[in-house]
């Protein structure tokens, strides 16, 4: 298991007792980093790191970037945990060359996992549900290394492969009904219509746009439309960053111009399709749409979110039509916003009505306009662990006590890093969200 440095996390620790004025806020934070480091991460002989989600002994591709994502912005004084989060990539780029299809992959190939799913499965793999984020966020975690600490151990041989299935994988996704054979289907008492797809395990038809098809969203949960538009965000952010990274790094100008060529593509479908009339006849983004002029307006918990953009790179926070989104998924006309005597949030159909989400607050306080909404949120989130002093997926709004999850690593991140934002640290490379007003 990895350790942290007792000096680095008194640092950290007196720096946010400064900052905030509340130890209890600082104990949360190293409290959390500690058991990410300590009980979801393993350093393997082969150089790689296996990071598992918490309370299910598997490695979610997004979740674990989310997991280590805090400690991006320790560097400076932390240098020593570049071959961890190199290793993690390292381990990314293994699994997506094997199948770059799967969402969830085991440390062996053991077989453990969802193997009962009618879907092509691998022994390593724990879960193939294809979604959109599983191959972006490596490439930002990378593009991140790379510019804020200059750390290019990540890019070597099995880097390749993968860059190249990735580009593969979203050029045949752009086209779901005519090019791909990715199908799934669940069955047992796991086979709700969350957890599988219709039409033969197709998913609901869908008509090209220039962006990339999803079979699930970043929740496991199927797509009601097939075009998750903030995975589309994410997903085009990240091959402009891979047409970057293969230009100087691996000084391939064919990746680079299949990068460039997506990146074009997928970035033009969302100017044509991501918009919608919101209700009140505002412009606002949809959360998913299906290139036949249908859509889904709310927004899930899980990042990448709507709600997100900003804090991912994707928009501006000052963007008219982002603005109008916020104002929408911070409210009742959002069939997934809570509000209660505890607590009011962004929740999400994975979980029971009247959940919120502590990810979907922590991503509200990162793209917040005033230190002082971040420092409520902040607040809220150490007063609703439902005293058992840890994030969880979600919440009742009257009752923290009833909840989801009792451990939940990606949960525990998100605070760690909405606390350190706040706080004053900043990742490098223009990535952090330089908007928000220091604490």
């Amino acid at each position: 298991m990895a350790q942290l440095r007792a000096e680095l996390l008194g640092k950290v620790s007196a720096r946010i007792t400064e900052v905030t004025g509340r130890a209890e806020i600082a104990d949360a934070v190293t409290r959390f980093l500690r058991n990410t480091a300590e009980t979801t991460v393993s350093e393997q002989p082969d150089g790689t790191t296996f990071v598992i989600t918490g309370d299910i002994p598997a490695m979610w591709l997004r979740d674990s970037a989310a997991q280590l994502k805090p400690l991006l912005y320790l560097l400076d004084d932390a240098p020593e945990l570049l071959g961890l989060l190199n290793g993690l990539l390292l381990r990314h780029w293994r699994y997506i060359s094997i199948d770059p299809y799967a969402n969830a992959f085991n440390l062996e190939p053991n077989g453990h996992g969802h193997h009962s799913d009618r879907t092509p499965m691998d022994p390593i793999v724990w879960e193939r549900k294809w979604e959109i984020d599983s191959l972006t966020y490596g490439i930002d975690f990378a593009y991140t290394l790379w510019k804020s600490a200059g750390s290019t151990d990540w890019c070597e041989a099995t880097f390749r492969v993968a860059a190249a299935r990735i580009v593969q994988t979203f050029t045949t996704e752009q086209d779901h009904e005519h090019r791909s054979s990715y199908t799934f289907r669940r069955g047992g008492r796991f086979a709700s219509g969350r957890n599988t797809l219709n039409r033969h395990g197709k998913g609901r038809l869908t008509r090209p746009t220039g962006m990339v098809w999803s079979a699930f969203r970043p929740s496991d949960d199927a797509c009601e439309a097939g075009f998750n538009v903030p995975g589309n965000f994410y997903a085009a952010q990240a091959m402009r960053q891979l047409a970057e990274i293969a230009r100087e790094l691996l000084h391939d100008d064919t990746l680079a111009a299949d990068a460039d060529r997506l990146h074009r593509e997928m970035s033009d479908g969302l100017a044509d399709h991501a918009s919608v009339e919101g209700p009140g006849g505002t412009e606002i983004f949809a959360y998913e749409v299906d290139g036949f002029g249908g859509s889904a307006l709310l927004d899930d918990a899980n990042v990448p979110s709507l709600l997100s953009l900003p804090y991912l790179g994707c928009v501006d926070v000052d963007d008219p039509v982002y603005q109008a989104t916020r104002k929408f998924l911070l409210s009742p006309r959002n069939q997934y916003y809570f509000q209660g005597t505890a607590a009011k949030g962004i929740g999400s159909p994975h979980t029971p009505r009247n959940h919120v989400w502590p990810i979907a607050l922590a991503v509200q306080g990162l793209t917040a306009a005033t230190a002082e909404e971040q420092a409520e949120i902040i607040a809220l989130l150490l007063d609703t662990t439902g005293g058992t002093g840890m994030m969880h997926e979600s919440f009742h709004v009257d009752d923290p006590t009833r909840f989801t999850r009792e451990w939940f690593s990606w949960a525990n991140s998100m605070f760690c890093e909405l606390v350190l934002v706040h706080c004053g640290y900043r990742l490098g490379g223009g990535r952090s969200p330089e908007y928000l007003p220091q604490a």
